[in-house]
């Protein structure tokens, strides 16, 4: 689409600079809706600024409709790579399930036994397992994959991509070495084991600690917290583990869940330990859990972050003068906060 600018005269004059801008944005794009952190960022990076010649704000305007908040999306189909690390996952286990399908032995190669360690090149097979799916239940990857999508994709904005993959990762390994172990010590041929279902508890658990009270439709049919599902997935767990009923490996996973626990109470895995130590990178300490919160240094004080996210929409909607004498000295506060941590 060719770049557009905004005719000067069809500025009001009269209104400040950042009106101004504000205006012309919706001049460039009646329909569309600026998050309230773009504007107050425009309006920040204007504060100590005077005078302003049209050219100057259309530099301004053409920068912000070059970035893919600002540029209007074709309709129709398109087909572009998965932005986050929970997507990635989905469409490399189902990748790896369609291998399986049409590669005889391809399950054969990367599944875990509980006598792995026998052979310890075999260790690999710790994190392979964890993409592997029932090649005869299809129920198996789709369940798996619905709930880690569900779930995982609010996780991840909170802790990190990097950090998310590492949980993820190190809750397959943690649940596979528990079950192996378990597994290894009964009589009878070697078992094996596939499935993400380890490092989905893990997801599921982590999910319902942080947010207990969150309402889910339990069998999509039953509304209820969250917590009671989970406690419900626990028990059933618990049963298939003490009675080694069915195909499920309840052992692996309670050892999934376990993971997000510790997780939880921690805010420490050994898989990103033992990362860090292999690139370089100095680790972390553990912490505990959601009580410890560390401030990265551009980020706003999260109540503050609301209340001018509260601000900037009544600007929006009623103007400038709309604005209390508070509502304008906390604006003040923020502008002055923000400025300091540039």
């Amino acid at each position: 689409m060719p770049d557009r600018l905004i005719p000067t005269d069809r500025l009001k004059p009269s209104v400040s600079t950042f009106q101004q801008i504000q205006q012309a944005v919706i001049l460039l794009s009646p329909q569309k809706t600026f998050e309230p952190k773009i504007l107050i960022r425009l309006k920040l990076s204007l504060e100590n600024a005077h005078e302003h010649d049209p050219s100057f704000i259309q530099q301004i305007l053409m920068g912000l409709y070059d970035r893919d908040y600002g540029r209007d999306h074709p309709s129709g189909f398109m087909i572009s790579s998965p932005k986050t690390i929970t997507a990635k996952i989905v469409l490399l286990t189902a990748g790896v399930y369609g291998l399986q399908l049409f590669i005889e032995p391809f399950t054969s190669w990367f599944v875990l036994t509980d006598d792995w360690f026998r052979q310890p090149w075999n260790g690999y097979r710790l994190l392979s397992y964890g993409f592997l799916h029932s090649p005869r239940d299809l129920g198996h990857i789709l369940i798996n994959m619905f709930v880690f999508w569900m779930f995982g994709q609010e996780l991840e904005r909170k802790y990190g991509r990097r950090e998310y993959l590492w949980l993820y990762l190190w809750a397959i390994a943690f649940a596979g070495l528990v079950w192996s172990l378990i597994e290894v010590g009964y009589p009878g041929p070697p078992v094996f084991l596939v499935g993400a279902s380890g490092g989905v508890a893990a997801i599921f658990a982590l999910y319902a600690l942080n947010f207990p009270r969150r309402q889910i439709l339990f069998m999509f049919i039953i509304p209820m917290p969250i917590w009671v599902a989970a406690l419900i997935g626990l028990l059933y767990d618990i049963n298939h583990a003490m009675n080694r009923s069915g195909n499920i490996a309840g052992a692996a996973h309670l050892a999934g869940a376990l993971a997000g626990l510790y997780y939880y109470k921690f805010g420490f895995s050994p898989g990103r330990w033992l990362a860090d130590r292999l690139t370089g990178f100095t680790p972390k300490l553990p912490r505990r859990g959601p009580k410890l919160r560390i401030h990265e240094p551009n980020d706003m004080d999260s109540t503050m972050t609301q209340q001018v996210d509260a601000i900037l929409k009544k600007i929006n909607e009623q103007g400038q003068d709309s604005l209390s004498a508070k509502e304008r000295s906390l604006l003040e506060k923020a502008s002055r906060e923000y400025q300091k941590r540039k």
